[in-house]
């Protein structure tokens, strides 16, 4: 089948419902659906090779032109080669060492451009392995498939490998870099498709979980501890929750709601290596229904003007 007919659509689609048809297709033949099924999973790979041809203009233009193959690779506009007789551009390719073959230095300046759109770049390949006369091609490697992996976010934090299963029924532990974030793409060689010039590569896109009560803030960590009236206006040593477990933390005297307290090295790893920390903003909890505090506030005229900052 060639490209169009991978996808489902017609020659002339428009990028649109070519868009539409791959992603459709996706869903249906993804690995992680199709764990028993490696036919789906190679079905997978050749969309998504056709999808990504036809969705670059450059490419889909090419292979409409007959000029690229289905796995994108140049196509031979002359047959077998040259053989040993002359060169089809008239003037004769100089024979480059001791025999045949074409030498790039004879290329004429006037047919660059036809070498820069076959083989898209300014050199031709070299090599002699059949093909376009000493012009090698290369074998297409197999297709990168990708991946989506949900880890905690306390192992994001902490930087604990993850177990992954590939579509291949194949486990590994991966490891998390250094500034692991939202979004981060993870690329393992060789763990992809199959193909004539050896496997593509699986590449793991990481989303970090939400946590009921930590919040990522860049590489520091934010959280709301709840404190008593009585911690904060004589101060206390109070158990507070971390990513890498509780610690005691003292509140200073006279604390008020939205006092942060910083402990260092409670974060996120950054790429630099340095971690960041946790930021704890202190919130005063006040019960309701204590008369003993009821009379103490009904009695107690002190405080001073706290709106003072407001001008009022």
């Amino acid at each position: 089948m060639d490209l169009y007919q991978q996808l489902g659509v017609q020659r002339g689609a428009s990028e649109a419902e070519i868009k539409k048809a791959y992603r459709s297709l996706a869903k249906q033949l993804h690995p992680d659906r199709n764990q028993d099924n490696p036919k789906a999973a190679d079905r997978f790979g050749k969309v998504t090779q056709a999808y990504d041809i036809l969705s670059d203009k450059g490419k889909r233009a090419q292979y409409d032109a007959g000029q690229i193959d289905e796995e994108g690779n140049p196509r031979s506009p002359f047959g077998s080669g040259f053989g040993g007789g002359g060169s089809p551009f008239g003037g004769g390719a100089r024979q480059g060492g001791g025999g045949g073959g074409f030498d790039p230095g004879s290329i004429d300046p006037d047919l660059s451009d036809l070498f820069e759109g076959l083989f898209g770049g300014g050199q031709p390949r070299g090599g002699r392995s059949g093909g376009f006369g000493g012009f090698g091609r290369s074998k297409a490697k197999g297709t990168d498939l990708s991946f989506r992996l949900t880890v905690p976010f306390i192992d994001a934090a902490k930087r604990e490998p993850q177990r992954v299963k590939l579509g291949s029924g194949k486990t590994i532990d991966m490891k998390l870099p250094a500034g692991v974030e939202d979004g981060t793409k993870i690329r393992l060689k060789g763990q992809g498709g199959d193909g004539p010039g050896g496997k593509g590569d699986a590449i793991v896109t990481i989303h970090i979980a939400k946590h009921k009560f930590f919040e990522r803030d860049g590489h520091h960590i934010r959280l709301d501890l709840p404190i008593t009236l009585k911690e904060a206006v004589l101060g206390a040593k109070v158990k507070v929750p971390t990513v890498d477990g509780n610690v005691m933390m003292s509140i200073p005297k006279g604390s008020s709601s939205g006092t942060t307290l910083r402990l260092k090295g409670k974060g996120f790893v950054a790429k630099n290596g340095v971690r960041g920390d946790q930021l704890v903003r202190l919130e005063v909890q006040l019960p309701k229904g204590d008369a003993k505090l009821e009379t103490f506030a009904e009695t107690w005229d002190g405080g001073g003007n706290v709106r003072a900052d407001l001008g009022l």
